[in-house]
């Protein structure tokens, strides 16, 4: 989940930072708390085990084993921090791609409201059916790939009863048989009306027209683009090799990371601090960076934020004319 945040950290007062630190909701601890408590409980388990239920001898061949995972783990025999970093590069460069591909209808609006000329009430349902029309496409296509807007909108009936579409309409729309989503449809309809609104003479010139549609091919690939986003996600084998390569590491560490005894003078084991600080903290980070490039990566609830867009129904006449 996306937290904002700046308005904590607006200011550089000594000690502001900790507030943002120790935050709760968004943060690194809600989302990593369980995996680092399973890693913690299994890393005490192998230490109680090693230094209590072991014989001598077992201790000796424990001790083999942990110096043998211990020295893989320091040699990046497992390029971790190579494979996860390029993972995590391309999940938010994505996630960024989907924010700035959200289909904001401000543009075309302006473009219509400056262009589709008309006082009457004639030209006020044209500028409103147009807006409208492009308002439904981006709730098609957000129906699509939010959970919450498709909780709002659950069936095409439910939109028409929000005012993006009207009954007309929809078996205009259900009438053609697609495998894929439709959203492309309303923005048909929106340039054939347009071309009508030109022949009226309320589109002054070809030049206020072409500006017309350039616009709504730019609102039109922004829809494209997430329909995409959520058709086409990253392979899932360079998934898998992220999430085994960071968790085979961890758990080589949890044996290579054991702290041995002292007395036997091993290389790097001078000191029995019983608890792998260092480890602990690379897990949170590596682990972190795991989870979260997942999070960002394209699902079914990537998008859910409300939308906020509901027009009033339209009217008896547009029903009739549109």
């Amino acid at each position: 989940m996306t937290v904002s945040y700046s308005l904590e950290v607006a200011d550089a007062r000594f000690g502001g930072f900790s507030k943002l630190l120790f935050r709760w909701k968004g943060s690194i601890y809600r989302l990593l708390y369980k995996d680092f408590l399973v890693f913690c409980g299994v890393y005490l388990f192998f230490s109680v085990f090693y230094r209590f239920l072991l014989t001598p001898r077992q201790q000796d061949l424990f001790e083999r084993i942990a110096l043998y995972c211990d020295q893989f783990t320091n040699t990046n025999f497992i390029p971790v921090l190579f494979v996860l970093g390029f993972y995590v590069t391309l999940a938010f460069n994505r996630w960024w791609g989907q924010y700035t591909s959200f289909p904001l209808p401000d543009n075309l609006m302006m473009v219509v409201s400056g262009n589709v000329h008309g006082t009457d009430e004639r030209g006020r349902l044209l500028r409103r059916t147009l807006m409208r029309y492009a308002n439904l496409s981006s709730v098609l296509i957000l129906r699509s790939i939010s959970t919450r807007v498709h909780k709002r909108f659950p069936t095409l009936e439910h939109i028409v009863e929000a005012g993006f579409m009207t009954t007309h309409e929809l078996k205009k729309f259900e009438s053609l048989h697609s495998d894929f989503n439709k959203y492309w449809m309303p923005l048909t309809w929106f340039s054939n009306l347009a071309a009508r609104a030109r022949e009226e003479g309320r589109v002054r010139d070809d030049i206020a027209l072409r500006l017309l549609m350039d616009e709504l091919n730019n609102y039109r690939a922004k829809c494209s683009l997430l329909f995409h986003y959520d058709w086409i996600s990253i392979p899932l084998v360079y998934t898998q090799v992220v999430t085994i390569a960071v968790y085979s590491f961890f758990a080589f560490c949890v044996i290579g990371r054991q702290f041995l005894n002292p007395e036997k003078g091993y290389k790097g084991h001078q000191m029995d601090m019983y608890v792998p600080v260092f480890t602990l903290l690379q897990f949170f980070f590596y682990s972190g960076w795991l989870k979260m490039s997942h999070r960002t990566q394209m699902r079914k609830n990537m998008l859910m934020f409300p939308l906020r867009l509901t027009p009033v129904p339209p009217t008896s006449k547009n029903k009739k004319r549109h």
